[in-house]
């Protein structure tokens, strides 16, 4: 009997402890995580302040563009900055940018989000999150249009005495100073007039997105995209979103999807196709 007695109550004693150790490590996991959301994550600061802090370079239409006469933005990332401001119950903050600082800036905290036709590199992958992309894209050139036979490759392209105009600070000029030798680069420091360059005959082609080259040919009627959907690498575009902050991030990567599955960046982005 008194086997028996001690048995049970040794049974009981060890069945109270695993009890309590799983009661314990539940309540440890319940603070741990607690604690992480508390840390401060942009799903709860944004709403909190008011405002979604936007970086945006304002130079690349179709995908965001500041008018310098009224200084207000337009373009597809532009309305999609707004709905997602929207979503969250606040109203968008746009901080003006270039593609030169755009990492620095972002980096130091100046602003919650940046859009704009941004590009996935593995080196900006190194000290920003990536949402879900939400566009496929690549390099293609754009010329004049008595000149598009002419610069159907990058071999084409990579001649001596040709003239390629590149903005500083992006994946344009990385692209261009990796894969253009022989031909001449133009920097050009103004995203907004550099087309210009090519109409006026003092540059003859330019290499950047394709999505760039198809909405530029439609502004300049002199000009043409030379195989805008045959590109010469892979690209895709997606919001750079604070590095560590989780939380926001798959906010925002399920925002991306359902926007881009729903018909609202479709929408957002038919007046600029066309």
């Amino acid at each position: 009997m008194r086997r028996t007695t001690v048995l049970s109550a040794l049974a009981l004693a060890l069945v109270t402890a695993v009890g309590g150790t799983a009661y314990v490590t539940r309540t440890h996991m319940v603070r741990e995580a607690a604690a992480r959301h508390s840390a401060g994550t942009l799903l709860d600061t944004v709403p909190e302040r008011g405002t979604l802090r936007v970086c945006t370079t304002g130079d690349y239409r179709p995908f965001s563009y500041r008018d310098p006469a009224t200084a207000s933005y337009t373009g597809i990332d532009i309305d999609m900055a707004e709905n997602l401001a929207t979503s969250l119950g606040v109203r968008p903050v746009f901080v003006a940018t270039t593609w030169a600082e755009l990492m620095d800036d972002f980096t130091a905290g100046r602003c919650d989000v940046a859009m704009g036709g941004v590009s996935v590199t593995l080196a900006r992958a190194r000290k920003v999150y990536f949402s879900t992309p939400y566009l496929v894209d690549g390099k293609a050139a754009i010329a004049r249009c008595g000149d598009k036979a002419t610069y159907r490759s990058l071999d084409a392209i990579d001649r001596p005495g040709v003239r390629v105009v590149v903005n500083p600070g992006g994946t344009n000029e990385a692209f261009a100073k990796a894969r253009v030798r022989r031909a001449t680069l133009l920097t050009h420091s103004d995203n907004t007039t550099i087309f210009d360059e090519i109409v006026a005959g003092r540059a003859d082609v330019m290499i950047t997105d394709g999505s760039e080259t198809r909405y530029q040919a439609r502004l300049h009627p002199e000009l043409c995209a030379i195989n805008p959907d045959k590109p010469f690498n892979f690209v895709e575009k997606a919001y750079l979103l604070p590095r560590g902050d989780k939380e926001f991030k798959e906010y925002v990567d399920q925002w991306v999807h359902l926007t881009t599955h729903n018909g609202t960046y479709d929408g957002y982005a038919a007046p600029w196709q066309g």
